[in-house]
């Protein structure tokens, strides 16, 4: 039998949480994001909706602008400009910057 190539294929290490990490702070959810804000995708295997693809996972881009209670997101991906939405709960601001 031929095994599934889902969305979320060959994802068991990638979208693993830690022993420290198991519970969710809110303010990851509540946080606003602004245009021109600079954020890392982070996927939190534990929100399965508004979750970006996993190739996109520890990807740093640039908010575009919002569309419900998701963000618009570009990302520099070999040579191309990505477009993703995804929700907040899978985005971090980037330090430093």
């Amino acid at each position: 039998m031929k095994h599934s190539l889902g969305y979320r294929n060959r994802t068991r290490k990638l979208l693993r949480k830690g022993v420290r990490e198991k519970w969710n702070p809110i303010t990851r959810i509540l946080r606003e994001y602004k245009e021109g804000d600079r954020v890392v995708i982070k996927i939190d295997p534990s929100f399965v909706k508004g979750m970006p693809h996993r190739r996109f996972h520890g990807k740093t881009g640039i908010i575009l602008g919002k569309r419900g209670r998701a963000y618009i997101i570009k990302v520099l991906m070999g040579g191309y400009e990505k477009t993703i939405i995804t929700r907040p709960e899978h985005i971090v601001p980037l330090e430093g910057k």
